[in-house]
């Protein structure tokens, strides 16, 4: 099989890293000035790398000059201090080969590169997508799977692309810890520098017992400091203490993802972190807003819990794991307290 140009054996593609969202100002353009803040406080709570341009970080909700401008960013506030792997997924392969270029250009260790979506494709179109990319890219590629909204990159391909130097790695985000499984005996033993990333939050600690090297984990980005210590106490087998930390994480998580359309459970949450975040580009009705704001009352408790955050002023009602639930009981709990406040009760 053809191969590009030899190129110096880089580190795997291993460890934490974090899909960054990205603030905006009113005017909905990148908030640059705190997007280079946030990717500081990342670092310095330990992530070991920088995901920009991923789901996490609405890549589709920007132009392709605003992508590469994040990405540009991202890079250069990272100033080598962690790998900076950045989403180039373009409408076609000639763009998407114009953002590897530019991104190698940059200093970024890697693309992830999300298979063809819109158009249902084949496996061996898929195949043909990124071998096209493997002969021409001047920087490593991380396929990445998720089959939820792009054409889903079988086992088969998975094999037959990882033939191709230049391709170093999957972040798969399907959750399915058998396929991961299957993955890892296929393409381990004729690739040991190939990585696997998990991008589903709520199986670290399963997906690192069975070989995964780690995560693309939106969660790191509200608690970097608790991601990287479950990272942690899972890779010195510390068992006990990092399963109870991944059940009481799956919460927050739960929390975020299920509770207000992807990706603005996050963004309330990094808010609650300290972070001019803006209102995302998908417009919302006045009843969302008002959600947007309870379920900000949800994630505050969850964070006081971690000690992340500090408490609502009117305190934290039971919890019940279910988020409309939990979020009447915020509703009726912040309605109590402003009647106190006012001397009504």
């Amino acid at each position: 099989m053809p191969q590009p140009a030899s190129t110096p054996a880089k580190p795997r593609i291993e460890g934490i890293f974090t899909p960054n969202i990205v603030p905006l100002l009113p005017d909905g353009s990148i908030h640059e000035a705190e997007l280079r803040r946030y990717v500081d406080w990342l670092i310095q709570n330990g992530v070991h790398g920088l995901y920009p341009n991923g789901s996490t970080g609405e890549f589709t909700r920007f132009t392709c000059e605003e992508r590469q401008r994040i990405g540009k960013i991202v890079c250069e506030q990272a100033a080598g201090r962690v790998p900076v792997l950045v989403g180039a997924a373009e409408a076609n392969v000639r763009e998407t080969l114009a953002a590897c270029e530019r991104y190698a250009e940059y200093g970024a260790r890697a693309v992830a590169i999300v298979a063809p979506y819109y158009f249902k494709l084949s496996p061996e179109s898929v195949y043909a997508y990124f071998r096209e990319i493997a002969l021409h890219t001047p920087i490593d590629v991380t396929l990445y799977n998720i089959p939820a909204f792009a054409s889903p990159i079988d086992l088969p391909t998975i094999k037959r692309l990882a033939e191709f130097e230049r391709i170093v790695a999957i972040k798969d985000s399907s959750g399915d810890l058998p396929f991961m499984m299957r993955m890892i005996a296929a393409v381990r033993p004729m690739r040991p520098d190939f990585a696997f990333l998990t991008g589903w939050d709520a199986v670290l600690t399963p997906m690192l017992l069975i070989g995964v090297d780690g995560g693309t984990n939106a969660i790191s980005g509200v608690t970097p400091e608790l991601t990287r210590k479950l990272y942690d106490l899972t890779r010195a087998g510390q068992l006990a203490e990092a399963t109870r930390l991944q059940y009481r994480l799956l919460e927050l998580f739960d929390a975020m993802l299920y509770s207000a359309d992807f990706p603005e459970g996050i963004r309330a949450a990094v808010e609650l972190r300290g972070f001019q975040v803006g209102r995302g580009r998908q417009p919302q009705t006045e009843r969302q807003t008002i959600d947007y704001r309870m379920l900000q009352n949800v994630l505050q408790c969850i964070l006081a819990d971690f000690g992340c955050a500090a408490a609502p002023a009117g305190g934290c009602p039971p919890r019940t794991g279910n988020i409309d639930q939990d979020r009447i009981s915020h509703i009726a709990a912040t309605v109590v307290e402003t009647l106190r406040q006012r001397g009504a009760i």
